[in-house]
């Protein structure tokens, strides 16, 4: 006779079991960790340092001091400050890219694959040509043309909310990059949500939700976009370095961020002028981008074991 008493395991949810198994995976808890440093450096401590853009030519590449941790640089600005600052504005860029191009690549790619047919091949064929064309021409081109567009609304928004001038002037030449490496970088994401979609819509739970009459907003909204969220939130954990790294590269090559404003690509190309005499100002700048992109991708991919189903059985 079996023990009434006997209480039956409480079942467990994908999302316990992926937090259990993310809880092991010591490089994604340690990416995790260092990414919150970076947070707490760059959206905190940084408002307790000496303005970055505060040049002093008489103290130009200082060493390391009390004053300035990490010494100045060619114009005797703070280094340390500058870095902080920077990452700001590099990390925002991931960030903000992300969520534009997850946005756009979830509804398009459901779009795509819970219509079908000559509407899903219409959908591809617009973002196999997309795909066709080098990613970084299309970013240069749709930033100049957001450029003018962001003046402007930054003269506006001086004028009628008498936001500080600095501040938003800080906004105008960094909202354009935030923009267009999320309008374009949505592309591969919406395969991803595509091929999840066309598979999901084909269970019994979809088809139940036809039987009883559901519109197709509401099944496509209500119940099968929340089931593609898990690779969703893979894919952008692994977009963020992605975005950060093209934010480094345009800025290098003069096309992103413009001085005096700094970002981790602004810092590395001052830098790098001075590698032979003052290597500092190009390695400390690197590695606090190289850690926070080691970092996301360490946490991406711990996701991604974390969230994978045939992960629980092992």
């Amino acid at each position: 006779m079996t023990n009434q008493n006997q209480t039956t395991p409480q079942g467990s949810s994908l999302w316990k079991d992926a937090r259990a198994r993310m809880a092991k995976n010591r490089f994604a808890m340690g990416g995790l960790w260092i990414i919150i440093l970076m947070f707490s450096l760059c959206f905190i401590f940084a408002w307790f340092c000496t303005d970055p853009n505060q040049v002093n030519l008489t103290n130009k590449f200082a060493p390391p001091s009390m004053d300035h941790w990490f010494g100045t640089d060619a114009l005797g600005r703070d280094l340390f400050a500058r870095i902080l600052y920077g990452g700001q504005v590099s990390i925002l860029v991931g960030l903000i890219a992300t969520a534009v191009s997850v946005a756009i690549g979830i509804v398009y790619g459901a779009v795509s694959g819970f219509a079908g047919g000559r509407t899903d091949a219409i959908m591809m064929r617009v973002v196999d040509t997309l795909l066709a064309i080098p990613f970084l021409v299309l970013v240069i081109v749709l930033q100049a043309t957001l450029s003018d567009w962001s003046g402007d609304a930054t003269r506006w928004i001086v004028e009628n909310f008498k936001w500080d001038k600095e501040f938003t002037g800080r906004l105008t030449n960094v909202i354009p990059l935030f923009f267009a490496l999320g309008l374009l970088g949505w592309l591969t994401l919406s395969r991803i949500v595509r091929a999840q979609v066309m598979s999901i819509k084909e269970r019994e739970f979809v088809e139940a939700a036809v039987a009883l009459g559901y519109g197709k907003a509401r099944i496509l909204f209500r119940h099968i976009i929340p089931n593609v969220l898990g690779p969703t939130v893979v894919y952008s954990t692994l977009t963020v370095p992605g975005f950060i790294m093209y934010e480094a590269i345009l800025s290098f090559l003069g096309l992103g961020v413009e001085s005096p404003n700094s970002s981790w690509g602004v810092l590395i190309k001052e830098g790098s002028n001075f590698l032979e005499t003052e290597v500092q100002l190009l390695l400390l700048p690197g590695l606090f981008f190289s850690l926070t992109l080691f970092s996301l991708n360490f946490l991406g991919d711990g996701l991604r074991d974390a969230l994978d189903v045939k992960a629980a059985k092992d």
